[in-house]
């Protein structure tokens, strides 16, 4: 005898509500960047913010124009996937061939990403970092969110960033099914399952032997001072602007400290014995998971030093102690691999079906393509 089709629904992948978004800190941040000019606060950046509530949830909201491109990545998938994707391909200095391949590969994928018009978009969840933790989102308030977002904004994409294979799988599967275009974007890696403490890689205990012999001393979220706002400027610029790329976002003083001071960020560092910062981290702790957008250290010190070591180890040992969802981000992937995180394809959402066919081809294009090619190259070489 034939069985007849089920027709029960096929149930969404379980997913932890692990984020929370604050009203009082998005009305802050909002209100932030719109009392100071943004470029006082994010020098390479240009954009609107203002707060958002659907379905119960309050979200922080950017408005960007194509017109502001070359815009920072952030706010800006040409940068993203263009200027930050091409400056990617120095990690292949060592194999030119393979370098310049890339290359070629990318500037064909130009004309692809200009015509999906992902630049002049509204982006919902972004609090202008490199990581911005999704709350739990189902179909109802996915779909109140694209009526509400398409109604007032017609002429915009809608992107929510940050979506990744371990944190946000209900998420995603509530956003294909209302439309959403799933891009991938980087690879990231997720030091999770902090319910007890873990076993300690051999990578993390020497971490910790160096913090607790060190001779620097620790600062506390509370030990401040202005004078450590410009420093940590400077650590940061350090690392990720002169060292990584200049296309990360350039956060400046003023903007670390106003994060501070409204309890968006959390700040730790490492004091030498003159009294001046030598390590710097910004922890992003919301709800149960948390994200370290701000990290610096004293590049021209010794390597032997272990300041990058110790500045993990004191956001890792945030996140055991409290019980978070750590998200590290994208980078350094061989060293967060031996220090208990693991790999996730992060993506971001897009969705364009009220927008002309063009731009619609284009982004189901890109879909494709970085499917079928960004994603294995995302795993093989690390990104």
């Amino acid at each position: 005898m034939s069985r007849a089709p089920s027709t029960a629904l096929k149930q969404p992948p379980e997913q932890a509500d692990r984020v929370e978004n604050d009203r009082r800190k998005v009305e802050a941040f909002a209100h932030l960047f719109n009392t100071v000019p943004v470029r006082d606060l994010v020098a390479n950046l240009t954009v609107r913010v203002e707060p958002f509530e659907i379905a119960g949830r309050s979200f922080p909201l950017t408005l960007n124009n194509a017109a502001d491109a070359p815009n920072c990545y952030i706010c800006c998938p040409s940068s993203a996937y263009i200027d930050y994707a091409i400056d990617e391909t120095r990690n292949f200095a060592s194999n030119p061939l393979l370098q310049r391949a890339l290359r070629m590969l990318i500037g064909l994928c130009a004309p692809l990403v200009k015509a999906s018009g992902l630049d002049h978009q509204v982006q919902v969840n972004n609090w202008l970092f490199s990581t911005n933790p999704v709350p739990l989102l189902d179909r109802t308030s996915v779909a109140a969110m694209r009526r509400d977002s398409t109604t007032r904004f017609p002429d915009r994409a809608i992107v929510i960033r940050s979506l990744n294979e371990i944190a946000d799988p209900a998420s995603i599967a509530a956003l294909k099914a209302e439309g959403f275009r799933m891009l991938a974007a980087r690879q990231v890696y997720i030091f999770a399952d902090r319910s007890a403490v873990p076993p300690m890689t051999r990578d993390m205990k020497r971490d910790r032997a160096r913090l607790r012999t060190t001779s620097l001393r620790i600062v506390g979220d509370a030990d401040f001072t202005e004078a450590d706002y410009v420093r940590s400027q400077e650590l940061y610029d350090m690392l990720y602007l002169r060292k990584y790329t200049p296309l990360n976002p350039h956060y400046s003083a003023r903007y670390i400290s106003e994060m501070h001071r409204h309890g968006i960020l959390r700040l730790a560092g490492l004091r030498d014995e003159k009294g001046q910062l030598v390590a710097v981290t910004g922890l992003f702790e919301n709800g149960a998971t948390l994200t370290q957008p701000i990290v610096g250290y004293d590049t021209s010190l010794p390597v032997g030093d272990g300041l990058y070591r110790m500045a993990m180890a004191m956001a890792q040992d945030h996140a055991t102690a409290r019980g978070l969802f750590f998200n590290m981000s994208a980078g350094a992937a061989a060293f967060k691999r031996h220090r208990g995180a693991v790999p996730a394809i992060e993506y971001n959402a897009c969705y364009v079906g009220h927008l002309p066919f063009r731009q619609r081809f284009a982004v189901g294009t890109m879909e494709r393509v970085l499917a079928w090619i960004g994603i294995p190259l995302l795993r093989r070489f690390e990104l």
